[in-house]
């Protein structure tokens, strides 16, 4: 190992400190390689710095904890195994904060990555986040800014912004991240990769931290939706895929930019659905009452780090001010909460799925997003359905303007198998076949 770790030291020195190049794509596959055969996370150690920023600093105290469990079979009818994921890691040990260098290492795994071992994935390295994945840019510049593998100079996206640069690189077939408040169709969006958020509560949040967030999900990112709906069914050992037929679409009108609004109303109508179009009142109010809630329960999870010198900028700043979250504004936000999950529900009695935008514009360069700090409001077609719980999955649509695209999809509560089905019946339109090149 320590010839390994050498020679990777000696390659990172040689591949230099610059840009994403193709060269250096293939190395990250080969060494993170080594780094599931060595059953240790040093190999990604080694090369954390090399300019990527995908893979967090890790050593072999940290590697995951093997497991021993015969559930590998699952409702697909089938064991997994060999496949490869990137964790997004976000355990006291890291977090993407220099607040948890020194902390020791996690004494288990989370519950999703015992069940992803014991389905026969290997882990092939740690990715880096938004600091304590609080932010939707995936700016850290402490742990490191993943590069945009599809979209060099535009931000990853965030909180689990490693996971789909890692994905949308190649460097695994699926990788894992946790969305709050769009946290994963966020950064899938932005890389032009697919991810899902499940409904609330539906995988096991056992070791992800913070231990109690009414808004957090586990959930998968991938390449193609056949990797989305595997990765599912090893989380989930209740997860059985469905066919819906003859689906009605429910194109939710929202307030986007107009190149976004065509983009996502012409991907829709290419699909040959039935469509309808729909309204969903409190879309706003619950885009606030997320926000108010977010911040309330990171400020209980991580309120004691301010003021230590040991948090980035942003989210020192964005923490505090969290604190001026009172009682009376969570309650307000429990209430909507309240009413617009009854909004939805009703609205899944008139039609299977909603599509709308995932971003209500364009994604900013990361150059812009240091510059500009309205970059929450990437956030306010995602948010409200983590407020509601609803399951919500994202498609990349084609570029515009040399930027990305994504089209969201929402189903009732409970019903992710239907997402993922009536995503893969949204992305067999010609534009979609030819961003999968096939």
């Amino acid at each position: 190992m320590k010839r390994v770790v050498r020679d990777i030291r000696l390659l990172r020195q040689h591949l230099g400190h610059g840009g994403w190049k193709r060269e250096r794509q293939f190395a990250f596959r080969l060494l993170l390689s080594f780094d599931h055969i060595e059953q240790s996370l040093v190999a990604g150690a080694e090369i954390a710095e090399d300019g990527s920023g995908l893979v967090a600093n890790a050593g072999e105290d940290r590697r995951p904890r093997q497991v021993d469990v015969d559930d590998g079979r699952n409702r697909l009818g089938r064991t997994f195994e060999g496949f490869e994921v990137g964790i997004a890691v976000f355990e006291i040990e890291i977090a993407g904060s220099r607040a948890f260098k020194g902390a020791p290492p996690a004494r288990a795994n989370a519950g999703v990555v015992d069940r992803l071992l014991a389905s026969g994935c290997r882990i092939v390295g740690k990715t880096n986040l938004h600091e304590l994945a609080f932010g939707v840019t995936g700016i850290n510049d402490w742990a490191g800014t993943p590069v945009n593998p599809k979209f060099p100079g535009i931000i990853p996206g965030g909180s689990s912004s490693g996971s789909a640069a890692a994905v949308a690189a190649g460097l695994a077939d699926f990788a894992i991240g946790t969305d709050t408040g769009g946290s994963i169709r966020i950064p899938a969006a932005c890389c032009g990769v697919f991810g899902l958020k499940p409904t609330f509560g539906r995988i096991s949040r056992s070791g992800v931290v913070p231990a109690h967030s009414s808004l957090d999900c586990v959930g998968p990112i991938a390449t193609d939706l056949d990797w989305l709906e595997k990765a599912m069914a090893m989380m989930d050992p209740g997860f059985a895929p469905e066919t819906i037929e003859r689906p009605t679409i429910g194109l939710l009108e929202v307030e986007a930019d107009d190149i976004i609004t065509e983009a996502v109303a012409n991907a829709v109508a290419e699909s040959g659905l039935r469509i309808k179009s729909v309204r969903l009142p409190l879309m706003n109010e619950a885009f606030a009452a997320g926000l108010s809630m977010i911040n309330a329960e990171n400020w209980t999870a991580f309120g004691h780090l301010v003021g230590n010198g040991v948090l980035g900028a942003d989210i020192e700043n964005r923490l505090a001010a969290s604190k001026k979250v009172t009682a009376s504004d969570a309650y307000v936000a429990e209430n909507v909460r309240r009413k617009f999950r009854a909004r939805v529900d009703k609205l899944f009695g008139e039609v299977d799925v909603l599509a709308l935008p995932t971003l209500p514009g364009l994604p900013p360069s990361l150059e812009e997003a240091r510059s500009d700090r309205t970059a929450i409001n990437l956030t306010s077609l995602v948010r409200p359905f983590n407020l509601s719980g609803h399951p919500a999955g994202t498609i990349p649509l084609p570029p515009v303007n040399g930027r990305p695209v994504a089209l969201q999809v929402v189903g009732a509560y409970g019903c992710d198998s239907g997402v993922l089905n009536l995503m893969k019946q949204l992305a067999r339109t010609p534009a979609q076949q030819k961003i999968n090149g096939s």
